[in-house]
């Protein structure tokens, strides 16, 4: 059974950095794609960054400031948040891809940013 944890989230004042991390277990599967999502308050999900293969892509809002790396050891993908801002406050959640019929999503991990 495929498992996806998110974790990394906390609280921290603007201007201030997190860590998020993705690790999923269960399959010996290839990850074709993986992305995060952020759910703020009083909005919808959006998408925020992702790598498909070994291209990240990043929000116009992320871009500048995110950044994805992989730890291939531990099928655990990271995204390194910097200079946060009141706004990227949400719910994170990972996507991991493995193909069609094959998407799991992490549970979510808070991050709220203080100004």
């Amino acid at each position: 059974q495929v498992r996806v944890v998110d974790a990394g989230g906390g609280e921290v004042q603007a201007g201030g950095s997190l860590r998020l991390s993705c690790a999923a277990s269960g399959t010996t599967f290839v990850t074709r794609a993986m992305a995060w999502f952020r759910q703020s308050p009083g909005k919808e999900r959006e998408w925020v960054a992702g790598v498909s293969g070994r291209v990240p892509n990043f929000a116009e809002s992320a871009e500048g400031r995110f950044s994805i790396t992989r730890d291939n050891t531990k099928n655990t993908f990271y995204l390194q948040m910097n200079s946060l801002k009141p706004e990227d406050t949400g719910l994170y959640h990972c996507r991991v891809d493995y193909g069609p019929g094959y998407v799991y999503w992490g549970q979510g991990t808070q991050v709220a940013v203080s100004s």
